[in-house]
């Protein structure tokens, strides 16, 4: 016996299309909900949906399996028949954890889950916890960043559907390796968007990427419920370990008790059935310490945001750029602030948005460990031009040192896919819209776009080029050539130091010292010391205590003699106090 069960409170009429027997009625239910209970209609079976006079099929908005496209029909999945074998899995919590991102369709050749898998034992050698995966939920076209999902319970068919998701999750928990599924709730994508058909899904509101989802308006209870029922969807069935919660900034809800924070409780009350940690992790342009202050403080109760102020203040003063939303970082001030206080912009002017910005972080009672930084990440290399990653501008120098400061930090450190060995692979914006004029639509806004900011058109590329698609897949046979490897030993290195130090995964801010003088940095971190150099000149380098001895330096040539360190240029080390 399988219950159908649909929301459609405006409907007068509501049929169940089944690929095998034709229409049957549904019964109306209280809350603006229509069931029918076939029993015949077990797993595998093909179903659509028939709304009042129009004879379309649509997908049902909670379909747990699209084998045929997100405008294809829904199938009846049996997530009971998956049989799991990480049943000793205890979770990976968050602190102390290094995170990895990556795009299951660009990280292999094949870009399946499966094809995924036979890549999780280089991350287990790298030292990653925390496998970050960008969103898998079904959308239309074969290959997509995965930012355009409009079925928010479907994993994406090309990549494996809903069993390939399994099977990855399992042989990442049979190596010990967390999994962390982006999700996207502030929008559906352009192209296969039946949900509104249905029910008031959106308001006439839009955000950045379209008509913004109804969390405050009538009949928002279920929208609010639909959207909940996914989060626990994805860590219950699928055994994900935390999820990344996209743009919550576009998500305006006024209600007195904010969707993240019935989030927030709905994710610690599974938690607390399976006995193990689900990490909530937001991506918010706020800058706004609510959302990971614990809900006994007054806050949302999330684990931690990501945070764009510490990969700016890197990336700035790495590469030298300042331009548009670069404009106010890139001194050693700057950097000096975001270590040992979170934020950058905390209540301060930002020219970039001409308004003052943020609010301050209790540096005494927020542990770094709830930002989740980076210097690089998909948006960050995407959304430029040309997709460039720093590998493409950056000295292997300067990129040494950049790791070392982001994983000394007292963040939770994150690496994209490919820059453990400082790929030469860009990654950039692609899509696969079938439709020619959405099609057409994306390449000619996308190329408006970096006009506006001088690029000429000719040198973005086209997003529905597949050369596009295929030049940002990973190149694996980079890593037998001696300077990728060399960058892999590096980083390998650095991140074996950070987990067998505790000083350096240390998350309080006001612990941290930190110094700063021409070009260079020295960051204490209790009983260890950071010292980087960023002029492309050698300098000495006065240390605040004696050096007993260097624990891993970027590259040759570094030299201790009590308090001073000669560092040679574009060099950084880590000294033992």
């Amino acid at each position: 016996m399988t219950e159908f069960a649909v929301w459609v409170p405006g409907a007068a009429r509501v049929r169940l299309r089944l690929s095998a027997v034709g229409d049957r009625e549904m019964r109306s239910a209280p809350g603006g909900w229509w069931r029918a209970d076939v029993p015949d209609a077990g797993p595998g079976t093909d179903y659509a949906f028939v709304l009042d006079s129009d004879d379309r099929a649509l997908p049902d908005p909670r379909s747990a399996w699209q084998p045929a496209g997100v405008h294809g029909p829904s199938r009846v999945y049996d997530h009971a028949a998956h049989s799991w074998a990480d049943a000793g899995w205890t979770g990976r919590q968050l602190p102390g954890s290094v995170l990895y991102e990556l795009h299951i369709g660009t990280f292999t050749p094949q870009g399946t889950f499966d094809a995924a898998i036979g890549r999780l034992d280089h991350l287990v050698d790298l030292g990653v916890d925390l496998v970050e995966l960008l969103p898998v939920n079904a959308f239309n076209g074969e290959h997509n960043w995965g930012y355009d999902g409009v079925c928010w319970y479907a994993p994406h068919e090309p990549y494996g559907g809903p069993d390939g998701l399994k099977r990855f999750v399992d042989a990442a928990h049979a190596r010990g390796l967390g999994v962390i599924l982006d999700v996207v709730y502030h929008h559906f994508g352009p192209s296969g968007a039946y949900a509104p058909m249905f029910a008031p899904y959106l308001t006439e509101q839009s955000n950045t990427w379209g008509r913004t989802v109804n969390l405050d308006g009538p009949h928002s209870d279920e929208v609010r419920r639909y959207i909940v029922d996914s989060v626990l969807m994805w860590l219950r069935d699928y055994h994900v370990d935390g999820l990344r919660l996209d743009a919550v900034h576009a998500m305006p809800d006024s209600r007195a008790t904010h969707l993240l924070e019935e989030i927030a409780v709905a994710v610690e009350t599974l938690s607390a059935h399976l006995g193990r940690p689900l990490s909530l992790i937001a991506e918010s342009d706020l800058n706004d310490p609510r959302l990971i202050t614990p809900r006994e403080a007054g806050g949302y109760g999330l684990d931690a945001q990501w945070n764009d102020d510490a990969h700016h203040a890197l990336h700035t003063l790495l590469t030298g750029e300042r331009q548009e939303h670069y404009g106010d970082f890139g001194s050693l001030e700057c950097l000096t602030d975001v270590l040992t206080g979170g934020f950058f912009h905390n209540g301060t002017w930002s020219s970039f948005r001409s308004r003052h910005h943020g609010r301050p972080m209790d540096r005494q009672r927020t542990p770094g460990h709830r930002l989740v930084a980076y210097l690089q990440n998909h948006d960050q290399i995407g959304n430029r031009a040309t997709g460039d990653r720093l590998s493409a501008s950056l000295s292997p120098g300067l990129l040494r040192v950049g790791a070392t400061l982001l994983f000394t930090a007292p963040f939770t450190p994150m690496l994209f896919m490919g820059e453990e060995w400082a790929a030469s692979t860009p990654w950039q914006f692609f899509t696969s819209h079938p439709e020619p004029e959405l099609a057409t639509a994306v390449a000619t806004g996308r190329r408006r776009e970096f006009a506006a900011h001088g690029w000429p058109p000719g040198d973005v590329p086209d997003p529905q080029d597949p050369r596009t698609f295929a030049r940002s897949r990973l190149d694996w046979a980079e890593l037998d050539k001696p300077e990728h490897r060399e960058m892999y030993e590096f980083h390998r290195r650095l991140i074996a130091l950070r987990k067998s130090r505790p000083d350096l995964s240390d998350p309080r801010l006001h612990a941290i010292d930190v110094r700063h003088g021409d070009q260079f940095l020295v960051m204490r971190r209790g009983e260890c010391l950071v010292a980087a150099n960023l002029a492309a000149k050698p300098q000495r380098i006065t240390l605040p205590g004696v050096a007993r001895r260097v624990l891993l330096a970027t590259g040759k040539g570094v030299t201790v003699t009590r308090d001073r360190i000669d560092l040679p240029a574009e060099t950084a080390a880590i000294v033992a106090l």
